[in-house]
């Protein structure tokens, strides 16, 4: 009987073990995930997770049954420690477990700070699992003073979050902006006065000198020379793709785990999908770091391990909660040129163009914008900036120009 192994017991591998049974996969599959408990969400973790607003059972994909119910050996609390991929072989602390076909889900890590800037002192967090929510959430409380290094969508949510919950909180953005990687100034301008309304202390342009303390961080210089005192330090410096085990394997590695169309790595056994997976799209070995890819990819390496030969076109989409703004994207927006703002009655969104070609959509709580762009971009529909930008224009005439 065939069997199936799945390295990574998050998003992506969930999807991807669940899919092998739906697509009518009969045989053995394994997957096998580091944490202690099932896979789950980790959007909510610097949400609603972390304001108390959802329990950990909620968190869960699917309910523990589920993998029993599938036939899914579910090994949790496991460490791969290598993979020999000659001998089809995945080698485990206390055991070694045979493959037909291995799929890599291994996801991301996120960056840390360096030791020799007080990095390895107590209290200073990273938020990208469970684990790391759990030890962060007895800070988050009233009156205390919190450092948010980083000003990207991970360290913006906690900075919201912290808001709420009445910190002092200070956040700083080594580049110009916060969003400057991601998003255009108008988007940047928007979040930027929505959190100095909500009280948080945003310095652009200002890195982390390092931190000071004993045991645990007690304070931080700032490159601008400035000195604060903090309780705890919340580290959101973006992520690294997991692909140590496949470089140790030997696989071809270029932005992640290099694969082809197809979800394939450079060994045929073998396949990745998510965060840790680059893929051939317009003209270049890229990642995409979302739950709708990790889910997208995920499921399409399934079929293909089935025999599908079914080539990886994403469509793009992301979204971000903060305070009472849901922020949706839809599309990437590497190389626009110029940004259409759309100021509507029911919501604003801006929408990011290349020439007359529209790339993708910032939508500030409208999601009738975020659909429509999301269909058009699906479409490969580009419409007229100016009638884009014209309030009094119904988005939806658009979708049947």
């Amino acid at each position: 009987m065939s069997h199936i192994v799945v390295i990574g017991a998050g998003q992506a591998g969930a999807s991807l073990v669940a899919k092998l049974r739906t697509e009518g996969f009969d045989g053995q599959v394994t997957l096998i995930g580091a944490e202690t408990v099932p896979p789950y969400q980790r959007p909510p973790l610097s949400k609603a997770y972390l304001l108390g607003d959802m329990s950990e059972e909620r968190l869960y994909l699917r309910p523990e049954h589920f993998y029993e119910d599938q036939r899914i050996d579910l090994k949790l609390a496991s460490h791969v420690e290598r993979i020999d991929p000659e001998k089809k072989a995945i080698h485990l602390a206390d055991e070694v477990i045979t493959y037909d076909q291995l799929a890599l889900t291994t996801g991301s890590t996120p960056r840390k700070l360096p030791a020799s800037i007080g990095g390895d002192l107590g209290n200073v967090f990273t938020v990208r699992d469970l684990a790391d929510v759990d030890k962060m959430a007895p800070h988050v409380k009233t009156g205390k003073s919190v450092l948010i290094v980083g000003g990207g969508y991970i360290g913006l949510e906690a900075a919201a979050v912290c808001a709420q919950k009445g910190l002092n909180a200070t956040l700083v953005e080594m580049a110009d902006r916060i969003l400057q990687r991601v998003a255009s100034a108008q988007t940047s301008d928007y979040f930027r006065s929505l959190h100095t309304a909500h009280g948080v202390n945003i310095q652009e342009g200002v890195g982390l000198s390092r931190l000071e303390g004993d045991s645990h961080v007690s304070s931080a210089q700032l490159s601008d020379g400035s000195r604060i005192d903090v309780d705890f330090v919340i580290v959101g410096a973006g992520i690294t793709p997991c692909d140590r085990l496949a470089a140790d394997a030997g696989l071809a590695i270029e932005n992640g785990i290099k694969t082809d169309q197809f979800g394939r790595t450079s060994d045929a056994s073998i396949w990745a999908a998510g965060d840790c997976a680059s893929f051939p799209w317009r003209g270049e070995q890229m990642r995409l770091e979302s739950v709708q890819n990790a889910i997208d990819q995920a499921e399409l390496v399934a079929r293909n391990m089935r025999g599908a030969a079914e080539a990886y076109d994403p469509k793009p989409w992301f979204w971000s909660d903060q305070y009472d703004v849901k922020l949706q994207i839809a599309g990437l927006n590497a190389g626009f040129n110029h940004v259409v703002i759309r100021n509507a009655p029911d919501g604003l969104s801006h929408w990011y163009y290349k020439g007359d070609k529209l790339l993708a959509v910032d939508a500030m709580n409208d999601p009738r914008a975020f659909m429509v762009a999301k269909r058009l971009l699906e479409a490969k529909k580009s419409p007229d900036p100016d009638v884009v930008g014209d309030p009094s224009r119904d988005l939806k005439m658009l979708l049947r120009a």
